[in-house]
């Protein structure tokens, strides 16, 4: 069973604000988070509770529930920005 998936405001905001290309590159990472919430290449953040999938030069950070089954995304972005205020 596919895992739903939930971005939170901030998220919305940051993936409205990609380039097109970029946004073309993201989507598909993202709809693929619902049958795979921990693919290959995931890494854990250290210090923060979640997850963190790259594409290019752009990062997509996100928990997993398990028990609800939910992949919620909070931040997308560059790589230099996406880790401040975290």
């Amino acid at each position: 069973m596919p895992y739903r998936l939930e971005l939170e405001t901030h998220a919305v905001r940051e993936l409205k604000g990609l380039p097109r290309e970029v946004r073309a590159l993201v989507i598909p990472v993202l709809d693929d988070l619902q049958n795979e919430p921990r693919p290959p290449g995931t890494k854990k953040i250290t210090g923060h509770p979640g997850y963190r999938i790259r594409k290019g030069q752009y990062r997509i950070l996100y928990t997993v529930n398990d028990e609800q089954k939910l992949v919620r995304v909070y931040r997308i972005g560059h790589r230099r920005d996406v880790y401040r205020r975290l």
